[in-house]
């Protein structure tokens, strides 16, 4: 029988008590860690973390290799499972219900950005983890936890007729590929290029097919060429092979760059018709460069995107849901996280790690 991990209430002072793992210095593992949340307030949700995905920031910011961790971090914002209690002025939520927490938990809520639903852009947006909590001080911690209190307007449906653990990473993952397709117009007649498939190319991959696409996806490796296809790519292409890639060569209406690694980008932007855009939303360590007459000749245009806002992420949820759109996983205990740091440096997950929380009580 699969444990249950349970969230415990202080009836004293309403803290929220809290299990999870943490990074405590850069270079050591994650291990156990206890914490406590704040009180749930009257426009707040808790809840009962079921699963939560591995993205590669959480990596990054464990490890402080993007600079300015403030340890101990608790990462994770690929966060599913079931509300367990709702502040008194709660209207969207109630107890049972499944919701999800993606980058974001709060904002100022009265900038332009946010009137906009663009939350991610508030120059106030308080991330899922490592970022400073308005409410109580201090800093943020993630879902590799037992549950989180969230404002209910930073909290995300999630249909009852989809796999939770699957749904898990449509929370980063899912939002950061849709987003630019959906800003594109992504559809029926165009042709697109998908470089990578990793977590967040296998998204990419899914939502251009489903959106009627022809789907192209670009690889370093041999081995993903029958995965590719399954998951929805008409052409694959090893990006190693010359005549390949020139037979797709200024062809293509639209190229999701979803690499994070470091890579020559001039070789997919020629790949782009005439007035054809590239977005990049993968981070690498160190800056791109780009030959201008590509962009300049060809009026190419190069783009960047990151994740979306918390309107247009209910609006993937809802059409992941309705498509059978989810992520591939590989579902692990918590006390594998480790291990599964390790390999999704290497490339080594097909395609998404998610953290089965009830292991926390094991």
């Amino acid at each position: 029988m699969q444990q249950t991990t349970t969230t415990t209430v202080s009836r004293e002072e309403g803290i929220v008590h809290s299990k999870g793992y943490a990074a405590k210095e850069p270079k050591t593992a994650l291990e156990p860690f206890e914490f406590e949340r704040r009180p749930v307030g009257d426009n707040d949700v808790l809840i009962n973390i079921k699963y939560c995905g591995v993205c590669h920031s959480d990596i990054h910011t464990a490890r402080s290799e993007w600079r300015g961790t403030k340890y101990p971090v608790v990462p994770g914002h690929e966060i599913v499972g079931e509300i367990v209690q709702v502040g008194k002025s709660v209207s969207k939520f109630k107890v049972g219900d499944r919701a999800g927490v993606g980058c974001m938990v709060d904002s100022c809520k009265k900038c332009d950005h946010c009137l906009a639903g663009q939350e991610e852009q508030c120059s106030r947006t308080v991330w899922t983890y490592n970022s400073p909590e308005g409410h109580i001080g201090g800093n943020t911690y993630g879902g590799y936890s037992s549950n989180i209190v969230v404002d209910e307007n930073f909290a995300l449906r999630i249909s009852p007729d989809v796999d939770l653990a699957s749904a898990a990473p449509l929370l980063c993952a899912g939002i950061t590929t849709y987003s630019p397709l959906r800003r594109w117009k992504v559809g029926p007649g165009m042709k697109v290029g998908i470089v990578g498939l990793g977590g967040l190319g296998h998204m990419a991959v899914k939502l251009a097919h489903s959106m009627g696409a022809h789907v192209t996806v670009f690889t370093t490796s041999p081995s993903k060429k029958e995965d590719a296809r399954r998951l929805g790519a008409d052409d694959v292409v090893v990006s190693s092979d010359k005549a390949g890639m020139d037979m797709h060569a200024a062809k293509l209406d639209f190229v999701l760059d979803t690499v994070s690694a470091n890579h020559d980008i001039d070789t997919y932007l020629s790949l782009l018709k005439h007035g054809g855009a590239m977005v990049i939303v993968g981070l690498p360590t160190s800056p791109h460069t780009v030959a201008a007459e590509s962009l300049v000749h060809w009026r190419r245009i190069l783009a960047g995107s990151v994740i979306g806002g918390i309107k247009e992420t209910q609006e993937m949820l809802d059409y992941c849901a309705q498509n059978g759109v989810s992520s591939d996983i590989e579902l692990i205990p918590i006390q594998r996280i480790n291990e599964a740091f390790e390999r999704t440096v290497k490339g080594d997950v097909k395609y998404r790690f998610v953290i089965d929380m009830s292991s926390l009580g094991k």
